[in-house]
């Protein structure tokens, strides 16, 4: 008899334990609800997450720093300035010290090391500061990438770069790091063991966006001056081009590596392109000036600011459906997903940092 109910039982549970596993919940399923505002001395042109405790906001000229935060606690950690003397790293042609101008950053796979690019170099020597509007005929002063010492949050390295940096990405395998020069028209490339630059490759009007495949056997830069994503194998550094469409900005890939998400400006919209079958799946427009990008570490949900609307919207990727819309800020620039609290965090160029759970 005991045997027999014990089967009953079974039989009974099974749809409800299949039920209960297919429900899963998935980011998408859930919302986006202000945890807190972070103010500070800050005026953040991006904000990055770690995913293991650590939050970093880069400050550019308005403030010269970056700013690094605990992710479950919003609360400040310590503020780096980024100030440097060049020569103290073997750069002897320049004398003193110099400010930078803080605008993306990148942590290193081992959680380490923040690398962090600077719009222009301020000091004797650098005579021309960058701007948003030009050409490697321009002329202006090529610059540095910075490195903070997480275990000491002070500067402990820097690279030459071109003209205008403005992303960074460290390749999964720690190869490799890769800056999109926005003058030069080009992306360098850096080996993380010899500090060396092992390569300008050639991208075209205003290189920004960068994602690299998780196997690090590829890196995509968003040409938002044109229409096209490049593709790099970073084996042999040839690239092939993905016709992405007008005005990219901001990248990201699907954890499954099938899908490339670019955030369109000037149109708006946030695009998926299929990258097995090299085709634009679906796209969809979020608001005016679609900048930054972000993903949710199970890859069902994509967060995007839109920095003329003033807003934050989460789409589906399923169907790249909206799913929600929500007035954050005056000039929403930047955004990143913090896997480790769930939480989204909006970079406002005006001063402040949104923190979002969702739930």
């Amino acid at each position: 008899m005991k045997r027999l109910v014990a089967v009953l039982l079974t039989l009974t549970l099974a749809p409800l334990t299949a039920l209960s596993s297919s429900a899963e919940v998935t980011n998408a399923d859930q919302k986006m609800v202000l945890f807190s505002t972070v103010n500070g001395s800050i005026a953040p042109k991006s904000v990055l997450a770690s995913n293991n405790g650590l939050v970093s906001a880069h400050n550019m000229m308005y403030r010269h720093s970056v700013t690094i935060y605990d992710a479950t606690t919003t609360k400040l950690i310590a503020t780096v300035p980024d100030t440097v003397v060049l020569s103290d790293f073997g750069f002897k042609k320049y004398s003193g010290s110099y400010k930078g101008a803080p605008v993306e950053g990148a942590f290193s796979p081992d959680g380490n090391y923040l690398y962090f690019t600077n719009y222009s170099m301020y000091g004797k020597g650098f005579t021309k500061e960058g701007h948003d509007k030009c050409s490697p005929a321009s002329g202006y002063d090529d610059s540095f990438l910075s490195r903070i010492d997480l275990s000491t949050m002070k500067i402990d390295a820097v690279y030459p770069v071109g003209s205008v940096p403005k992303v960074v990405q460290v390749t999964p395998d720690n190869k490799y790091v890769l800056v999109s020069n926005w003058c030069s028209y080009t992306v360098t490339v850096i080996s993380v063991e010899t500090g060396k630059r092992v390569k300008d490759i050639k991208i075209g009007r205003y290189p920004r966006g960068i994602e690299i495949s998780e196997d690090s056997q590829f890196a995509y830069v968003a040409e938002m001056g044109g229409s096209n994503i490049h593709r790099i194998d970073l084996n042999d550094f040839t690239k092939t081009l993905i016709p992405i469409g007008i005005n990219p900005r901001a990248l990201e890939l699907s954890p499954d590596g099938k899908f490339l998400y670019a955030t369109l400006n000037s149109s708006g919209k946030v695009i998926a392109w299929n990258l097995i079958k090299n085709k634009a799946f679906k796209s969809v427009k979020t608001g005016d000036a679609a900048r930054s990008l972000a993903l949710s570490s199970d890859g069902t949900a994509l967060f995007v600011v839109n920095f003329f609307s003033n807003t934050v919207s989460k789409v589906r990727t399923s169907d790249m459906k909206v799913l929600q819309t929500i007035k954050v800020c005056n000039e929403p620039i930047g955004i990143s997903y913090d896997t480790s609290t769930n939480r989204t965090w909006v970079a406002c160029y005006g001063g402040s940092l949104k923190v979002f759970d969702n739930k």
